[in-house]
């Protein structure tokens, strides 16, 4: 019989709603900053069609999406002590914008359907044409790219955090084009999956954003490098998490069809795990059918468990823990806003022990 605190448990709880509310707020005035920025950022010359493109591009930037970024960098600056938060805020608004664009981009080249239940861009766009479709996307995740950069400027961003902006788009567009050339490998390595979480991920989505959220408030270089060491094994985590959601999740809470990742043959720790301890037969299955265009669910539920016999499953869940734990003790450890860390703490489990 499993003996439960409940005192504990209860004052945990007293303890997160706090925290909770806080992040719900940044979340919600995030989206209100969006909203206002997309009411006067309208297409720019009357046309149907392009109302309509630009139409799908506002909804697409509204609705859904965690806003992980753009509350990572508000936390960043006020764990540096930070009292506009305003500005932080618009900063992360600016962080959300460049993300849409890169999903447009990243669907079309992955050739997905789906996107947070909804269709993808370039498809609601191909009913005009496959071809159109695929264009016009692309220029719509160029716009929402513009956008951010109109966003930096109104939140002031100069100096350190307009170079950490800079440098975060190097590295992310770096892990993209290493996770593209990965598809040229025969069998999928964890050290080759591991380099392209850290750049198209962990840096672009924990790290850098709460870097640049220090850099706003002027943070000494210690809670800079606590914020690196905080990020990096936290947004390694964030992305081991996603690979097993986009294998073994729910997709009525994911919003895109399980078989994606395995049908694209997507580079991934779990799947260069499996890789790496498969017997005969299961090696042969999985050369056969893990990035097969003609993957159809039968085969795709036998490489699941391929992924669970080898235990690369129960192995990156393992590695999700290990890097929780060092990402948690590098943030209790170092000097920082008492508020903020409890934030982060809670946004780190968020960020990990998710199933969407």
């Amino acid at each position: 019989m499993i003996s439960i605190d409940w005192g504990t448990l209860m004052t945990a709880e007293i303890v997160e709603a706090p925290v909770k509310r806080t992040v719900e707020r940044m979340k919600e005035q995030v989206d209100a900053l969006l909203k206002a920025h997309l009411e006067v950022h309208g297409a720019p010359v009357d046309d149907a069609e392009l109302a309509e493109g630009y139409g799908l591009l506002a909804q697409f930037v509204l609705n859904g999406g965690k806003r992980i970024r753009p509350l990572l960098c508000a936390l960043g600056a006020r764990g540096a002590g930070h009292t506009d938060e305003r500005q932080a805020l618009t900063a992360g608004a600016a962080l959300e914008c460049y993300h849409a664009g890169l999903l447009i981009h990243d669907d079309i080249m992955d050739s997905s359907e789906l996107r947070r239940g909804r269709p993808t861009i370039h498809r609601a766009l191909a009913h005009r044409g496959e071809l159109f479709g695929q264009s016009a996307a692309t220029l719509l995740g160029v716009q929402a790219l513009a956008w951010a950069d109109e966003l930096l400027d109104a939140a002031g961003a100069q100096g350190q955090a307009r170079a950490l902006f800079h440098r975060m788009r190097a590295e992310v567009i770096a892990g993209q084009y290493l996770d593209i050339r990965a598809h040229r490998f025969e069998d999928p390595s964890i050290d080759r999956a591991l380099t392209v979480i850290r750049y198209k991920t962990a840096k672009y989505t924990v790290e850098r954003p709460l870097q640049i959220g220090g850099a706003l408030a002027g943070a000494p270089p210690e809670l800079m490098d606590s914020y690196a060491a905080f990020g990096l094994p936290l947004g390694e985590a964030f992305q081991l998490r996603d690979d097993i959601l986009g294998v073994f999740g729910d997709p009525t809470q994911t919003g895109k069809p399980v078989i994606d990742d395995l049908r694209e043959g997507k580079s991934t720790v779990l799947v260069a795990h499996a890789f790496a301890e498969a017997t005969g037969p299961q090696r042969q299955l999985l050369r056969a059918w893990y990035g097969n265009p003609r993957l159809d669910d039968e085969h795709a539920a036998e490489l699941r468990q391929v992924i669970v016999d080898t235990q690369a499953l129960a192995h990156v869940e393992d590695m999700i823990e290990r890097r929780v734990d060092t990402g948690l003790k590098e943030l209790r450890a170092c000097a920082m806003d008492e508020d903020a860390r409890a934030a982060l703490v809670f946004m780190a489990d968020r960020l990990t022990h998710r199933n969407s």
